[in-house]
């Protein structure tokens, strides 16, 4: 499952699965760019990345700024080729219906749908120009059991699984795949800081191999999919949950 040859750009490389992500692409010989807001976490990991030998390109970003992300992308695609995009950034915005407003509700849905809409429109062309490209878009399990209380992300999980699909009846014809990873419970920081225990309890409880899984986990099965040995794998929304949500 070598990388070696390929340029990855990952968003939200600065923890939990993009930064896993951004280890386990360099490990396996890719060169990176990585797109991240928070500045600490980007230098460490561009840092601790350079010193096994990768060529990495490290923006501070913060990806709503459409302009400015643009700009980004046009700057970094004139060097070089990036043959692999893993749509990985996101946040929630917890609420039901009832108590979920407009405002927070587009914030999540622009996150993670629009962002990588627009990466995609923008990496995908030289893509099929090449005659190679791997497009992995991290979902979640949520985007097919949905989740109480999780309305905005939800929906918006499902709506990356839609668009997997459509663009990978218009990228298969000229080389390029795109997939859909799907986690459950992960050890991110995100989660360790703000879920709850008894909420990790009752998914744990749900899920057949009965524990949480590690970022690394994740990152390997994304790693593959960017992967030749995942070249006739294309539209599929592929769960890596331990069997949650089955």
């Amino acid at each position: 499952m070598s990388l070696k040859g390929h340029r990855a750009l990952i968003t939200g490389a600065g923890q939990g699965i993009g930064r896993a992500c951004a280890d386990v692409f360099a490990s396996r010989g890719a060169d990176l760019v990585l797109f991240e807001k928070n500045s600490e976490t980007l230098d460490e990991v561009a840092q601790e990345l350079g010193k096994k030998g990768r060529d990495v390109t490290a923006v501070m970003l913060d990806l709503t700024d459409m302009d400015k992300l643009r700009s980004e992308v046009k700057k970094i695609g004139s060097t070089r080729l990036i043959d692999i995009l893993v749509n990985n950034a996101g946040f929630d915005r917890p609420g039901t219906t009832a108590k979920m407003d407009r405002k927070g509700f587009e914030e999540v849905l622009g996150i993670h749908l629009t962002v990588p809409l627009l990466l995609i429109k923008w990496l995908l062309p030289p893509m099929r120009s090449s005659g190679w490209g791997r497009i992995i878009n991290i979902s979640s399990i949520y985007g097919l059991v949905g989740g109480k209380g999780e309305v905005a992300y939800s929906t918006a999980k499902a709506g990356v699984i839609g668009l997997t699909k459509s663009v990978a009846r218009e990228a298969g014809p000229d080389g390029v795949t795109v997939n859909a990873v799907l986690p459950g419970l992960i050890r991110t920081p995100t989660i360790e800081k703000f879920m709850a225990a008894r909420y990790k309890e009752e998914i744990i409880a749900g899920t057949p191999l009965g524990r949480i899984a590690e970022p690394e986990e994740v990152a390997k099965v994304i790693a593959f999919l960017a992967s030749d040995d995942a070249s006739f794998i294309t539209g599929a929304a592929l769960p890596v949950s331990g069997g949650w949500g089955v």
